[in-house]
């Protein structure tokens, strides 16, 4: 019997569904058979985005709350392998992705059921990553491999360029010398290959060793200095999710939220990267390696 599987995401731009697209590609070559659905919420999110509807998500987002989705349907009523294509919002899993594995017949679909993970972020996506494993172990699933593409470029760099790309529309260089906003068009075709190892681990019906594979192939890859800032930051933004839900002045206290992140890119990050390489990071090795460790696998 042929093997099935269930690749399931939601874009605004189709830069997700593209490195879908590229991951699955091996599998139906080789004949699997591969469903491919993109979720849609029943109030959807225009792309652009305008200033005030992309700050105006962020208390539900880091909260984690879910919105009702477009009714789908699903061919089958269980896979050989399902890929999840998920991003990241305000270092959170972004509000169709989780209320996606929040709804109850996707669950069911996902308990006991082996699953790659798999985003396409500016690059930092290791709170979010988090997020998806507890919403995976809830729903029962066997998560067996993930994939991370992200930005290259230098975090203030792709700070400027993803919001020329989410507040325009057009995925062009800033001021005509900026490079292009989102995950290379190089890494994006690449990911064929993943998906050829996906393939072979498929064949086998094992997942041992896969993940291993994945990350020597570049598949997701570390980075220390985002992991310091994200681990100071998503506290941060709890606090500034409750007190923009809590308080009767939403739109000053997201405003005030906006300039937080540009005081607390362009001061606060370099500030606290010159004191943890100073006082923290030559003495942590340990720490660091199991933090590594932590990222880059499943567990």
């Amino acid at each position: 019997m042929r093997k099935k599987v269930l690749a399931i995401y939601y874009s605004q731009t189709g830069q997700l569904g593209e490195i879908i697209d590229n991951i699955t590609e091996p599998l139906s070559a080789a004949g699997i058979v591969v469903e491919k659905l993109r979720i849609r919420p029943v109030n959807d999110y225009p792309f652009p985005w305008t200033g005030e509807r992309f700050y105006d998500v962020m208390p539900d987002c880091v909260l984690g709350v879910p919105v009702p989705l477009e009714p789908f349907t699903l061919k089958e009523t269980s896979y050989d392998l399902v890929i999840l294509g998920y991003q990241s919002w305000f270092l959170s899993p972004g509000i169709p992705s989780n209320s996606l594995l929040q709804d109850p017949l996707f669950k069911a679909v996902l308990k006991d059921t082996p699953v790659v993970t798999v985003t396409g972020a500016r690059n930092m996506w290791l709170n979010a990553f988090i997020g998806i494993k507890k919403l995976l172990r809830n729903s029962g699933a066997r998560h067996v491999g993930n994939i991370a593409l992200v930005d290259k470029h230098l975090n203030p760099v792709s700070y400027f360029t993803i919001f020329h790309w989410m507040l325009g529309g057009s995925k062009t260089r800033w001021l005509g010398i900026f490079p292009l906003p989102g995950v290379g068009a190089g890494d994006i075709a690449h990911a064929s290959a993943f998906g050829k190892t996906i393939l072979d681990f498929l064949n086998r019906d094992s997942w041992a060793g896969m993940q291993e594979q994945l990350v020597a192939q570049k598949a997701v890859a570390y980075n220390y200095s985002l992991m310091v800032l994200e681990a100071k930051a998503g506290p941060q933004y709890i606090g500034w999710a409750n007190r923009v839900n809590r308080s009767k002045h939403r739109a000053g206290l997201l405003s005030a939220f906006k300039y937080y992140l540009h005081v607390a890119l362009f001061l606060g990050a370099p500030i606290l990267l010159i004191i943890d390489a100073i006082f923290i990071r030559p003495f942590s090795s340990k720490k660091i390696q199991k933090q590594k460790h932590y990222y880059l696998n499943l567990d």
